[in-house]
C-alpha cells in the first residue's frame, strides 16, 4: 500500500508591521449583520434590501431617484445609452481619467473625443473643453470627472461644450460626499455615477449607482440593468405578482445584489465620519509636505467640499527624484502609492482617438503624477512615517 504524506503548505511571509498599505477596506459590524440577515432571508439578488438601498443613498446626495446597478462603469454605459444618441457620436471625456470611462463611451456605441487637462488641478477646464467641443462641431455629450474627490464646474463645463447638463453625464465614483459650491454632487446634471468598489469613500467591494432628478430615466435605468426586462423577479414573486414580463429593447446584466446592497446600507451611516477622518489626513499631508521641495499637492480651483478620495501631488524636477523611482523606493520601504491615471490616449485601445489641440497638459503631468496612502484607517503615525520618507 502507498501512503501519500501531505506536505505542509508553506506560510505566508508575516506583515511588515511598518508597511502602509495604498489602501485598506473596513467592514463595519452593522454591514455584516447586514449580510448574515440577508443570506438568512433565502433571497439574496436584487430586492427589498436594494431598494432600501437606493432610497437611503438618494435621500444623501439630494436626489430624487437612485438606481443600484453592478459598477460605476455600467452606470455610465447606461447613462449614456439613455441619451439615445445616433451611434458614432461626439462625447468629450477627460483624457486623465480612469479606462472604463472611455469604454462606456465606446459599449455604448459612441465616439470618445479626449479632452485635456489643467496639469495643475488634473481636470479638464472649460478652455479646452471649447476647445474640444469647437473642432468636432456639435458634441453629443460631456463626462465629467470630479477627479480625486475635488469639485468640478459642472455648468461651466456644460456651458464650454455648448450643451444643456441634461446632456452631461458625471463620472462621481471619486465623489460621494463632494459638493461644488453648497450643492451636493448627485442631482447637478441628468445622470450622476458612484463607484462602491473596495477603496472607494463607501466601500462594498464592488457596485455603482445613478442618481437622478429624471424619474422617466430612473425608470428606463431599472429595467436596462435587467436585461430591459419590464419587471425583475422580487417583483414578479411579490403577492399580486406574474411571472409575465416584456422587452423593449436590449438591456445589460447589471443588477446589484440584496447582499451587496445590505453591505451599503450598514457602511452609509460611517460616510461622514470617514469623510472628516479623510480631510484631516489631506491636512495633515498638506502641512508636512509644504518643507519638501518638489511635491505639489494639486490644486482645486471650484468652490465647495472636497471628498478627499484620493491625495495627489506631482513630483516635479526639484524634488530630485523620478516618480517611478520614487515609487519603487517608496515600495522597498513597504510604503505602497498608485498613479491616478494613465492618460486614455496612451492605451492603445485609444491611442488613435479624437483629440482637438492635442494633450499637452495630460502628457505634462503623467510623469509627475503620485498618489499619496489615504483612507480613514490610516492612523497619524502611519502618514508621518509615509512623509518622513519622502523627505528623505
Amino acid at each position: 500500500m502507498t501512503v501519500h504524506r501531505l506536505r505542509p503548505r508553506p506560510r505566508p511571509p508575516a506583515a511588515d508591521p511598518a508597511a502602509v498599505p495604498f489602501a485598506a477596506t473596513w467592514i463595519s459590524p452593522q454591514a455584516r449583520r447586514a449580510v448574515r440577515r440577508v443570506l438568512a432571508s433565502g433571497w439574496v439578488t436584487t430586492g427589498p434590501e436594494t431598494h432600501r438601498f437606493e432610497d437611503e443613498f438618494a435621500t444623501r446626495v439630494g436626489a430624487r431617484h437612485a438606481v443600484a446597478v453592478s459598477s460605476c462603469t455600467a452606470a455610465l454605459e447606461l447613462s449614456l445609452r439613455a441619451l439615445r444618441l445616433p451611434p458614432g457620436s461626439p462625447v468629450l471625456v477627460p483624457d486623465i481619467t480612469f479606462c472604463g470611462a472611455a469604454q462606456a463611451i465606446l459599449h455604448a456605441g459612441l465616439r470618445p473625443v479626449l479632452v485635456d487637462v489643467d496639469p495643475r488641478t488634473a481636470t479638464a477646464t472649460p478652455a479646452s473643453v471649447a476647445r474640444a467641443a469647437e473642432a468636432v462641431g456639435t458634441p453629443s455629450a460631456l463626462m465629467v470627472l470630479h477627479y480625486a474627490g475635488a469639485p468640478a464646474p459642472v455648468a461651466e463645463l456644460a456651458d464650454a461644450a455648448r450643451l444643456p447638463t441634461d446632456r452631461v453625464v458625471e463620472d462621481a465614483a471619486h465623489a460621494l460626499g463632494t459638493t461644488v459650491g453648497d450643492r451636493p454632487v448627485g442631482a447637478l446634471s441628468r445622470a450622476t455615477c458612484f463607484s462602491f468598489y473596495a477603496t472607494k469613500n463607501l466601500p462594498v467591494g464592488e457596485g455603482g449607482m445613478v442618481t437622478t432628478d429624471d424619474p422617466g430615466l430612473a425608470d428606463w435605468l431599472r429595467r436596462a440593468r435587467l436585461h430591459g426586462m419590464s419587471a425583475d423577479a422580487w417583483r414578479r414573486n411579490l403577492p399580486g405578482g406574474t411571472w409575465r414580463y416584456t422587452v423593449d429593447e436590449p438591456g445589460l446584466k447589471a443588477n446589484m445584489t440584496d447582499v451587496q446592497a445590505a453591505i451599503g446600507r450598514g457602511q452609509l451611516p460611517y460616510v461622514e465620519t470617514w469623510q472628516r477622518r479623510r480631510q484631516a489626513l489631506a491636512e495633515r499631508y498638506d502641512d508636512a509636505l509644504k518643507s519638501v521641495p518638489g511635491l505639489e499637492p494639486l490644486d482645486v480651483t471650484t468652490p465647495g467640499r472636497h471628498a478627499r478620495h484620493l491625495y495627489p501631488v506631482r513630483v516635479t524636477a526639484e524634488y530630485g527624484t523620478g516618480r517611478d523611482e520614487l515609487i519603487a523606493e517608496l515600495a522597498a520601504r513597504g510604503i505602497g502609492t498608485s498613479v491616478h491615471f494613465v492618460p486614455l490616449h496612451r492605451l492603445p485601445l485609444l491611442r488613435d482617438a479624437d483629440a482637438p489641440g492635442g494633450l499637452p497638459g495630460a502628457d505634462a503631468l503623467y510623469g509627475e503624477l503620485l498618489s499619496l496612502p489615504l483612507y480613514p484607517s490610516l492612523t497619524d503615525d502611519a502618514l508621518d512615517r509615509v512623509c518622513a520618507e519622502l523627505a528623505r
